[in-house]
C-alpha cells in the first residue's frame, strides 16, 4: 500500500464545493479528482482533503492524500501531467509526492492560510469579478486594519461560525492577519490553526461593516465575547475567498 500527497489549485466558480455530495450528481472538485486518479491507477481511489471548501470558493494550495495499491510515482512530473490530462481545465494538480502511510492531509495539518479580496472600485472590474467581492462604497481602510487586529490570538469564534455547523470546539487561534490595499483592491490574508464553517467570510463581512462605518473596530471584542452569530456582520460571498496554503 502507498500514500500520495497532492497540492491542488482550482477555480471553484463552476463547482458545488470540494467534497463529494452523498447521492448527488452535483459537480465537485473531489469527484473529478477521484475519477481521474481511479482511471490512472486502475483501482477505486478516494481522496482526503485538508479543507472542505464551499461552492464558489477557490484554492491555490489545497492538499489531498490518497492511498493506492500500485506504485505510479516513479516520476512525479509525469504523474502530475497524467492527472491534469484527465481533469477539467479549472482544476490542476501542482505537486505530487510520496508520503508515509500515516500521513493525513486534514489531521496532520498545523495551520491554514486564506485570502479574501474585495474590489472597492466604484465599477466592478470584469477580469476579477470571479475572484472578488465588489463593494462600490468607499471603505475606511485604517478602521478595517484596526478591527483586524482584534481577531489575533485565541478566541471562541462562535459569533463567526455559519449556521448548521457542528464542531467539537469553537476555539481557534489566529496567528497572522494582514490587510493590504492596492489599486482599490483590499485583500485580507489570514492564518490560523483552523477555521470554523464560513468563519473567514463572516470576518470579512464584519470588517466591511466597519469600513462602511456601521460598526467600530472597538466593537470586535464585544462581538467575539457575545458568542452569538447575530452580533457579527454578514457572510461575505464565496468568490472572494481563496485557500492559499496548508501548513504541516
Amino acid at each position: 500500500m502507498y500514500n500520495t500527497k497532492l497540492v491542488v489549485a482550482y477555480q471553484g466558480t463552476n463547482y458545488c464545493g470540494f467534497q463529494v455530495q452523498n447521492k448527488s450528481d452535483d459537480p465537485t472538485i473531489q469527484k473529478y479528482l477521484n475519477k481521474a486518479l481511479s482511471k490512472i491507477f486502475g483501482e477505486e481511489i478516494t481522496t482526503h482533503m485538508a479543507s472542505r471548501t464551499d461552492a464558489g470558493v477557490h484554492a491555490n494550495g489545497q492538499v489531498v492524500n490518497f492511498k493506492h495499491r500500485k506504485d505510479r510515482l516513479p516520476d512525479p512530473q509525469r504523474l502530475i501531467m497524467a492527472i491534469n490530462a484527465n481533469l477539467p481545465k479549472d482544476i490542476r494538480v501542482l505537486e505530487a509526492e510520496k508520503v508515509s502511510l500515516d500521513f493525513h492531509s486534514r489531521y496532520n495539518a498545523k495551520g491554514k492560510q486564506y485570502s479574501y479580496t474585495i474590489d472597492n472600485h466604484i465599477a466592478q472590474r470584469p477580469l476579477t469579478k470571479e475572484f472578488t467581492w465588489h463593494v462600490p462604497q468607499p471603505l475606511r481602510l485604517e478602521e478595517i486594519k484596526k478591527g483586524a487586529k482584534y481577531f489575533l490570538g485565541t478566541h471562541d469564534f462562535t459569533s463567526f461560525r455559519g449556521s448548521g455547523a457542528t464542531t467539537k470546539t469553537t476555539v481557534r487561534t489566529i496567528t497572522a492577519f494582514q490587510v493590504v490595499e492596492e489599486n482599490s483592491y483590499i485583500k485580507f490574508l489570514i492564518e490560523g490553526n483552523g477555521f470554523l464553517y464560513n468563519m473567514v467570510r463572516i470576518i470579512a463581512g464584519t470588517l466591511v461593516e466597519i469600513g462602511k462605518g456601521k460598526l467600530s473596530p472597538e466593537e470586535i471584542p464585544r462581538i467575539i465575547g457575545a458568542k452569538d452569530r447575530k452580533k457579527a456582520g454578514p457572510t461575505a460571498p464565496p468568490q472572494g475567498l481563496i485557500l492559499e496554503k496548508i501548513y504541516y
